[in-house]
């Protein structure tokens, strides 16, 4: 063989397989990348892990902040279980599946061991396709929700403010936006139909982190015209069965469970980590407070002590362990003069341990 045609093919080669074993370095949507999962040992664990500050925690719940309460709800209780997310997400693009509505529907999501938040997310497939295609996403998003349930909420709360200051989270013939104890609330316009909001970050105004630039996953093609307000697509029918169960109380930092007997007590949401099917929390404590036995990862429903081998093609990270990131590309700054100011901090609130600042969050929020 010709010398210079062989170094060549040495030299393609070599280039080719340190660019397939890269990983971008700088803040971007979560990755499709799938991890082998342990074959031997369980991933190590830490013991406890650091709380997300407030920068953090906005830059993961910017995409559905301005979502209505009753799917926020479903989508938080979701991303606590991931690996059903991406079974989900893969159920629903086989066979006719994605076809099915109303009780066939729920006669084939009867044969599926899934949580009832992820069931419900299957009648909403633009929101299960978004969480499934960027599961590191949900999965941070999870992990947060399971350890800090109430700066999750605060960061919701602290969106949803700078999008009513800047002029563009109001009541539509979607959904009904409304203040009831300095809390905005956002509920469909009808109880029985689910229209997913579309906009930009830009909808917050001028972004406080400009470190954790807020994710953004634009929505199908054809389904709305994301921008700087809110844009709505064709709204769906929600799964009766699965649906209607969760209430959020805003001012107690609490998500509960609305009983099917009338007249009961609600009770506080509490994670299943049978469903967790084996994937790792994000540190040992979080594992213990949801009681999962033999260690911090719990075995799975069906008998698994650790996290199944991804399916060939499937987009699951077996376990990211990193704090959340931006995007690949910060949504670009309008000219200047066209954002508009933050609001200011909001009233001095009891906030996280060591940071002392007024306001929600997990730290401090500048002026």
């Amino acid at each position: 063989m010709n010398v210079h045609l062989e170094r060549w093919i040495v030299a393609f080669v070599g280039t080719a397989w340190l660019l397939s074993g890269s990983r971008t370095a700088f803040a971007q949507q979560p990755q499709n990348e799938l991890s082998a999962a342990p074959q031997a040992d369980s991933p190590v664990v830490p013991e406890s892990a650091p709380p997300l500050t407030a920068a953090q925690l906005d830059q993961l719940t910017a995409p559905i902040a301005l979502y209505p309460d009753p799917l926020l709800g479903m989508i938080l209780a979701a991303a606590t279980y991931p690996l059903e997310i991406v079974e989900a997400g893969r159920w629903l693009n086989e066979g006719d599946h994605a076809s099915l509505h109303g009780d066939a529907l729920d006669e084939a999501l009867a044969e599926q061991n899934w949580d009832r938040s992820v069931k419900a997310l299957v009648a909403v497939p633009q929101v299960l396709r978004m969480m499934d295609q960027n599961i590191e996403w949900t999965e941070q998003l999870g992990n947060a929700f399971l350890a800090q349930q109430g700066d999750v909420m605060n960061s919701i709360q602290t969106l949803r403010e700078r999008a009513t200051a800047s002029g563009q989270l109001h009541s539509t013939p979607q959904m009904n936006v409304m203040t009831e104890d300095d809390e905005v609330l956002i509920e469909p316009a009808d109880a029985e139909v689910i229209y997913v909001p579309c906009y930009t970050p830009v909808i917050y105004g001028a972004w406080p982190w400009p470190q954790y630039p807020p994710f953004y996953f634009p929505p199908p093609f054809g389904y709305c015209y994301p921008g700087p307000y809110l844009s709505f697509g064709i709204g769906v029918g929600v799964l009766g069965p699965y649906w209607g169960w969760g209430r959020w109380n805003w001012r107690g930092h609490r998500f509960y469970v609305v009983p099917p007997t009338r007249g009961a007590p609600m009770r506080p949401w509490t994670h299943d980590w049978g469903h967790r099917r084996g994937v790792p929390y994000r540190d040992q404590g979080t594992a213990q407070r949801y009681r999962a036995p033999n260690g911090p990862m719990g075995p799975s429903s069906r008998g698994e002590g650790r996290l199944p081998a991804a399916p060939a093609g499937s987009p699951y990270r077996t376990h990211p362990s990193s704090p959340p990131r931006g995007l690949p590309q910060p949504m670009p700054r309008p000219p200047t003069g066209s954002w508009r100011e933050s609001p200011g901090p909001r009233s001095s609130e009891s906030r996280p341990t060591g940071h002392p600042s007024g306001g929600r969050g997990g730290d401090h929020r500048p002026p």
